[in-house]
């Protein structure tokens, strides 16, 4: 018989870890203790090394499914006694390490049933266990324990606290336990005539019957949930629709759905074996779903789209709200106004949301991290996050490369930034867009807050190339006061390197990047690159034509601009249907494309969708971003055997493309048939310049494909099967977001490899 001491590293707080450690033991009679601190989850036993050896093959094998481990190490400790028995000891604090912390879990079935059947929890909307339950929206630091959280305020009636030590039972050290005796509680919140709040605590069954009576009614509610308020109304009720459009000044930016159950989502929705999957895994995303042919939904959901986004109930107040109602889907938005953080405050929410809702719904538990609803897409069958958040933050990027004290600080917009602990790459929960000041007071926040969660002080600083981004200046400013290291890392290398990471690549690679704006090393704007590159360097093979962009950031929201300039630029007939529209501002814009007044050059790929999106009629105006792109899309039609003709040389040259685009234009080609030649054409084009540069040059057949544009559901794959069909490897973000949201991951990964280099 020896002591062994056993440290597990990973996701191994707030998902049960312990619980799971003491049943183990005692189905085995070991004798010992497990207890947390902020490196870990530590484990001494008392058994022989066959018992040992099968003690550690049980934890690999019957883990908690929210959990993840990473390094399991043993060391002996012979000489030291133990009592006859295996017992669960408190948390402690060793060092400036520190453990995963858990995301939110959407909740199980099981507390699902106790919410019926067991007296003190009936309807009780914070019902959760050792599997389910908020994690990362409640805590404020490690070891992840009740008195760390925003639970802290509620302390546990008898009958919770015997279920919190009572080792069989599933609640066992589950550190938010609570019942409707002793736990957080929901309340209405109302405006009277005279504009005074009433506040107005209710049962929960009569609370629920409040909301729904509403929604039933067409009229417009907040709730607030895990990581901020929602805004909800009834989905089929049209009029409702447009009043919550009009509430969040979104003229055709999609709404998410959520409906009352999977068997409700496969009704309107086409649902594949993968996307189910997705939809009803523990972090409950929001994934992108095509519309059954034959069920008709209200356009104005999702700007006349023909996919929408949707997700299942996640919460407990979810399910006690559909029990109410008649309908079979919520329009469900975030509670905010617009380009604005999600709300968690009360007070706050009563002042910007209830003047336009008729109800409100409020809870006293306090949201120490707000999180928005994460976004998976699928494409060739496999998921891609579009928006990582809740469900999926704060788990860790595990790197060979050493990372302890690197701030990443991200871009200027879809911002996420990171964090580095040891080998591991921390990111953020998504920001926003920083030009907007309380997003900008969010960022702040949300960066004090993961240095004091994770017990983290910035010796060395990187941020993005472009000299006017906040998070540029911010990196600069923090750099100079701490006399701190500061990386300048250029945006598409940024990018290739965080898709390299995820898919553990090294050494030269070629990486396609193709988005919309990033600042470039020759000063002017980038986003349709070819590049090889490593973690260190880059060298650009090759790239799209520069195009001036009249009136920079406006063109991007009034794609006609875009239209008319690429027509100008490659000096090709404007068509009558294209000219007659804009023939007001037509001459002043090809003006100042052929003259560069205030046209600042860009090759990004994402605007030559748009100028494309534009000539076809589908969106002269953008209401949010990559609307004109995202409409082009789902305007092409299903062929992908007809494209136009390109240059096999120069085949990243666009100006016989967009010629033919003109002509079939001005013939009156339908346009659906000219948006799928165009992203069959485009998509051949990148296939061509990828074989000429393999034909110069001996690189791994990995090839990168990442960036925004890649996002782009029929691009993404007529490029990868493509690839594939020619010998190649493609390779793409899928844990990460393709969008600017997995940037920080690639400065932070090149910072480190650069600062390793320079200490060599």
């Amino acid at each position: 018989m020896h002591i062994y001491r056993i440290h597990i590293i990973g996701l191994v707080q707030g998902v049960g870890f312990r619980p799971f450690i003491y049943r183990i033991a005692l189905e085995m009679h070991l004798n010992g203790e497990v207890h947390n601190n902020n490196e870990g989850v530590n484990i001494e036993i008392e058994a022989s090394e066959t018992d040992k050896n099968l003690f550690l093959k049980r934890i690999q094998k019957e883990k908690p499914f929210a959990s993840d481990i990473n390094k399991i190490s043993v060391e002996v400790l012979d000489g030291i006694p133990y009592r006859k028995e295996f017992t669960i000891s408190h948390s402690d604090s060793v060092s400036d390490r520190v453990t995963h912390v858990s995301p939110d879990i959407a909740v199980c079935t099981d507390c699902l049933n106790d919410m019926k059947q067991q007296v003190r929890r009936i309807d009780y909307p914070f019902i959760n266990c050792t599997h389910c339950g908020p994690r990362f929206s409640i805590i404020r630091e490690l070891p992840y324990d009740r008195t760390h959280t925003s639970m802290q305020p509620y302390s546990m009636c008898p009958e919770c606290f015997e279920e919190y030590v009572k080792i069989t039972d599933r609640r066992f050290h589950a550190q938010p336990t609570a019942c409707n005796t002793c736990g957080p509680s929901y309340y209405l919140t109302q405006l009277n005539k005279e504009g005074t709040l009433l506040h107005n605590y209710v049962s929960p069954d009569h609370f629920f019957q409040r909301l729904a009576g509403h929604i039933e009614n067409g009229e417009l509610l907040s709730l607030k949930g895990l990581g901020g308020y929602n805004l909800i109304c009834d989905a089929f009720n049209p009029k409702a629709v447009l009043q919550m459009r009009s509430l969040k000044k979104r003229d055709a930016k999609p709404f998410a759905l959520m409906f009352r159950s999977e068997n409700e989502v496969r009704k309107y929705m086409i649902l594949s074996k993968e996307e189910e999957k997705a939809l009803t895994s523990w972090q409950r995303p929001i994934v992108l779903l095509h519309r059954k042919p034959e069920k008709e939904l209200n356009t104005s959901i999702n700007g006349g789209l023909d996919t929408f986004g949707v997700v299942l109930p996640y919460l407990p107040a979810h399910y006690l709200l559909f029990e109410q109602l008649k309908t079979d889907a919520l329009i469900f938005t975030s509670g905010n106004l617009h380009d604005e953080p999600i709300i968690t405050d009360n007070q706050e929410a009563s002042a910007k949301l209830l003047p336009e809702c008729h109800l409100q719904g409020d809870h006293d538990r306090e949201i120490v991290n707000r999180t928005d609803d994460s976004i998976i897409q699928l494409i060739n069958d496999t998921p891609r996050i579009l928006r990582r958040s809740r469900g999926y933050v704060p788990t860790t990027h595990k790197s060979a490369l050493y990372m302890e004290g690197i701030l990443a600080f991200g871009p200027e917009k879809v911002n996420t930034f990171a964090i580095g602990k040891d080998n591991e790459a921390i990111l953020s929960q998504y920001i926003g867009d920083l030009k907007n000041i309380e997003t900008l007071d969010f960022y702040k926040e949300a960066i004090r807050h993961f240095c004091r969660l994770f017990r983290f002080s910035p010796t060395t600083y990187v941020c993005d190339m472009h000299p006017d981004y906040f998070s540029t200046r911010h990196a600069a400013k923090l750099a100079s006061e701490s006399n701190g290291q500061l990386y300048m890392v250029q945006h598409h290398h940024a990018h290739a390197v965080a898709c390299m990471e995820e898919n553990h690549l090294s050494g030269n690679h070629l990486a396609i990047v193709l988005d919309g704006t990033g600042f470039g090393t020759d000063g002017k704007i980038w986003g349709g690159e070819f590049l090889i590159c490593d973690h260190e360097q880059f060298s650009r093979e090759a790239h799209l034509d520069y195009i001036p962009i009249p009136g920079g950031d406006k063109a991007i929201k009034e794609p006609w601009r875009l239209a008319i300039a690429f027509l100008e630029h490659y000096k090709i007939p404007i068509p009558a249907q294209i000219a007659d529209l804009h023939a007001p501002e037509m001459e002043l814009i090809r003006k100042m494309t052929r003259q560069q007044i205030n046209a600042p050059q860009s090759c990004g790929a994402g605007r030559l969708f748009d100028a494309v999106s534009a000539m076809l009629g589908c969106c002269d105006i953008a209401s949010f971003q990559a609307e004109a792109p995202l409409r082009l899309e789902h305007l092409a039609e299903d062929n992908y055997q007809l494209r136009y003709p390109i240059d096999e040389l120069n085949p990243l040259k666009c100006c016989s493309l967009l010629n033919h685009i003109a002509e079939d234009v001005q013939k009156g080609v339908r346009t659906s048939l000219i948006a799928a030649k165009f992203h069959n054409t485009f998509a051949q084009q990148l296939l061509q310049q990828t074989e000429l540069i393999f034909q110069k040059y001996d690189l791994p057949r990995e090839v990168i494909l990442t960036g925004g544009c890649f996002q782009n559901r029929r691009l993404s794959e007529q490029v990868e099967k493509g690839l594939t069909k020619r010998g190649f490897s493609p390779v793409v973000p899928q844990l990460y977001p393709a969008n600017d949201g997995g940037i920080s991951l690639g400065q932070i990964c090149i910072a480190a490899s650069l600062r390793k280099k320079e200490y060599a």
